[in-house]
């Protein structure tokens, strides 16, 4: 069998998309976006939904017209050539010891708090994780977007109960004040608060599995990214209203505090199991749009290799133990090295950026009308973005130019 099974539903698509986008964010980001611009950080919101949406639109009219594993590297491909097809994919590839690591290690942080005292380590809490990564995404794509559209339903209902213990009201969902005097301030919440929308690009790879992709991948991609952003800005509302940010200790730390303040602290453990979810579900989308990738590649350009042959599950099973070997080192290495997480996510961040542009400029090419219009506003919000965030665009420059100067030229080989 060489082929993935059409098995992603609309619903579960949303879900995936949904919680893939909530993740590790929903955890530090409105918090630390409060801190940078405080009650403006509502308008900055507003802002950047304005700014994902034509993103997220570009992106779902690529997956209709172009759905195929290889995700943002296939557009490439079409439109600028095989060459460039590979680097963008093993750009896409580097984000494995650097980024998703680092979700593994929140993630880990998460599990060591329900974990038996035995298996409570950060090695061990990681390699755990990584283990039942391996369980999920072998168990096939239909399983695993089911997996996730519940823990959709979980973080919505936890959000939901938050902000009725909160007492929060339509006045406190409203900014209150013009947004033109703190427009600085706005900008600075923006940069960090994209970080909430990394993960569309991860997404594009599953196309080739929904079972009618020309319908529901677009819709996934739109109401999913609406469905978290409404998420966001509900918690940020909360956030705010009970101050719960403003040092570094507190913006990492608001949910449990916040946890504390509405609940109890007999509570925590319920944050604890959620947030290890959330994390989990952004890390099961990007193990699985990672695994695709090189099976993709091996598809396109050594389809008689073991890599390029899925099991009877539709899942490319050489390709997710690959990526899975990787993951666990790297997670091994970070706790040994003592590297700062915040270092492998801005690393991981540049990268990601790196790759939305591309995509846009690819959209910029292939599509016609007022898509492709959509598609030159949505590449120069993408440049500003990717101006904005300074050293990790050298990085991802650098890794860039690197695996341009790498990449064998060699011919796509046809299937025997």
């Amino acid at each position: 069998m060489s082929s993935l099974k059409k098995e992603i539903t609309l619903i579960g698509g949303i879900g995936q998309m949904s919680t893939t986008l909530l993740g590790t964010g929903l955890f530090m980001v409105p918090a630390i976006a409060a801190s940078l611009a405080g009650q403006q950080m509502l308008w900055a919101w507003w802002f950047l939904l304005a700014t994902v949406c034509p993103i997220a639109i570009t992106f779902a009219l690529l997956g209709k017209r172009y759905p195929n594993a290889g995700g943002a590297s296939y557009f490439v491909r079409h439109a600028f050539g095989e060459r460039w097809e590979k680097a963008i994919a093993l750009l896409f590839l580097s984000v494995i010891p650097v980024g998703v690591p680092a979700a593994i290690a929140i993630a880990g942080g998460f599990a060591q708090q329900f974990l038996p005292d035995s298996l409570s380590s950060p090695i061990l809490a990681q390699l755990l994780t990584v283990a039942l990564l391996m369980v999920v995404n072998l168990s096939g794509s239909k399983a695993s977007s089911r997996f996730q559209t519940m823990i959709a339903i979980g973080i919505l209902v936890l959000v939901g109960v938050f902000a009725w213990k909160g007492e929060v009201t339509v006045g406190d969902a409203l900014p209150h004040s013009s947004p033109f005097n703190d427009m600085g301030a706005i900008g600075q919440a923006i940069a960090v608060m994209f970080w909430c929308f990394v993960g569309i690009e991860a997404f594009a790879h599953m196309g080739e599995e929904f079972k009618r992709p020309e319908r529901d991948y677009p819709v996934a991609i739109i109401v999913g990214c609406l469905v978290a952003g409404a998420v966001y800005y509900l918690f940020s509302t909360v956030v705010l209203k009970h101050h719960a940010y403003g040092s570094a200790e507190l913006n990492v730390a608001s949910v449990p505090y916040l946890t504390d303040l509405l609940f109890g602290a007999k509570a925590n453990w319920i944050i604890g199991v959620v947030g290890f979810l959330a994390c989990f579900a952004t890390i099961n989308l990007y193990t699985q749009s990672l695994s695709r990738m090189v099976w993709a590649l091996a598809r396109e350009y050594r389809p008689q290799s073991s890599i390029a042959k899925v099991s009877v599950f539709g899942v490319p099973v050489r390709a997710t133990l690959m990526v899975g070997a990787t993951l666990a080192c790297s997670c091994v290495f970070g706790v040994l090295s003592g590297v700062d997480i915040e270092v492998f996510l801005t690393l991981a961040n540049g990268i990601f950026v790196v790759i939305y542009l591309f995509a846009m400029w690819s959209a910029v090419r292939l599509l016609t009308g007022a898509a492709r219009n959509l598609a030159m506003i949505s590449m120069l919000l993408c440049l500003l973005v990717f101006v904005s965030i300074g050293l990790a665009m050298i990085y991802a420059l650098a890794v860039l130019a690197l695996i341009w100067m790498c990449v064998p030229k060699f011919k796509i080989q046809p299937e025997a």
